[in-house]
């Protein structure tokens, strides 16, 4: 259908708390012709964070096949990463793991999963991005304060695992702006950096150019001169990510040192999945005056005639091609991640803000 849902709801400040307003801000997705019928056909559904709005969307289809939205509200939601049963997801200070707990093949209220925050791991506010799960089953993510990797710790706020050889010292200081994590072989292989600056918050002045992918194991830069990279993602022997200060997806074949624009993505693109040849993009519009505006993606907007959008773009990667789309419009303006959650029709999940959270209680047998 080409109408998605509206939704009326108050306005989350930056943090994700509620501020009071006079009238509710509408929020509004539209889903592209394409889009329900190719979720509905192979029963598969995506979520998607915004720190910006301070929520976490779940999208997927009901039994006609109409488009299916839930959304609830944790702060400064962004990097996702699905395991399994598991949705893990990083906040502003902490890490949560949701768990379905919806048996597979039951429902409850038409819903065939339920993801419910059972775990919170409490870090402090370590501007954790990218996030992933390893082959032992621990979480790994990106300390962009900290410009490492990281995982978490049962004792302290984190544990660091590397740190790129041009960042001097382990301090909070944003030197290099390291966002992107990408797994290979199950082990986190690559990571994505918007400059080599080892000064705090020195990526500011290197965002149209300064921009490498590094290859953990050898500490190597495989690719370099690139703006603003973000969310690499290992398929297929090709590292996808995002060049998103010029709004190009595309990939570099390590060993190669080349990055390859495939499809233009007409917003500032961030948040990357791909699941069966298919990759599921986020797109955020660049506020006037922050890190994401004056780039060569706003000029070759203007050039195309068109206007930043908000939302995702589903992308056949064989082809080259969007082949379907959700645009939102309303109080949420940038995305962060995306998530497919494979086998899933129509998710739901619970939040901190209502009661539902006291009464849902379910029995393990």
């Amino acid at each position: 259908r080409c109408a998605g849902r509206v939704r009326r709801m108050d306005r989350p400040d930056h943090a994700g708390r509620r501020e009071s307003t006079a009238t509710p801000v509408e929020l509004r997705l539209d889903a592209s012709r394409h889009l329900t019928p190719w979720l509905h056909e192979r029963q598969l559904s995506f979520a998607f964070s915004t720190y910006q709005a301070g929520k976490l969307f779940m999208i997927g289809t009901d039994d006609r096949g109409d488009l299916s939205v839930s959304e609830r509200t944790f702060s400064r939601c962004m990097g996702l990463y699905p395991s399994g049963e598991s949705l893990w997801m990083a906040s502003q200070f902490q890490v949560w793991r949701l768990e379905n707990s919806i048996p597979r093949g039951a429902r409850h209220d038409g819903f065939d999963a339920l993801y419910v925050p059972r775990v919170g791991y409490t870090t402090g506010d370590l501007d954790v991005h990218d996030i992933a799960v390893g082959r032992d089953g621990k979480p790994v993510f990106v300390s962009t304060a900290f410009s490492c990797v990281a995982t978490l710790s049962e004792r302290f706020s984190f544990k660091p695992l590397w740190r790129p050889d041009f960042v001097s010292a382990l301090v909070p200081e944003d030197r290099c702006h390291l966002n992107g994590l990408a797994m290979r072989d199950k082990k986190p292989r690559y990571v994505t950096a918007v400059s080599r600056s080892d000064v705090a918050e020195g990526w500011r002045d290197a965002r149209r150019a300064g921009g490498v992918v590094i290859d953990m194991d050898s500490n190597e830069v495989i690719a370099h001169g690139l703006s603003m990279p973000h969310s690499p993602r290992w398929h297929k022997d090709r590292l996808w990510l995002h060049n998103s200060g010029t709004g190009e997806f595309g990939y570099v074949i390590p060993g190669e040192g080349e990055f390859v624009p495939v499809v233009f993505i007409p917003g500032y693109a961030r948040g990357l999945a791909i699941h069966n040849g298919f990759a599921l993009v986020g797109m955020s519009r660049p506020r006037h005056g922050s890190s994401f505006s004056g780039l060569a993606l706003d000029d070759e907007l203007r050039s195309r005639n068109a206007e930043a959008q908000v939302g995702v773009q589903l992308i056949d990667l064989a082809r080259g091609v969007v082949v379907a789309s959700l645009r939102i419009s309303g109080y949420v303006e940038e995305l962060f991640d995306v998530a497919w959650l494979p086998s899933v029709a129509r998710p739901t999940l619970l939040g901190f803000k209502s009661d539902a959270i006291l009464h849902t209680i379910t029995i393990d047998q």
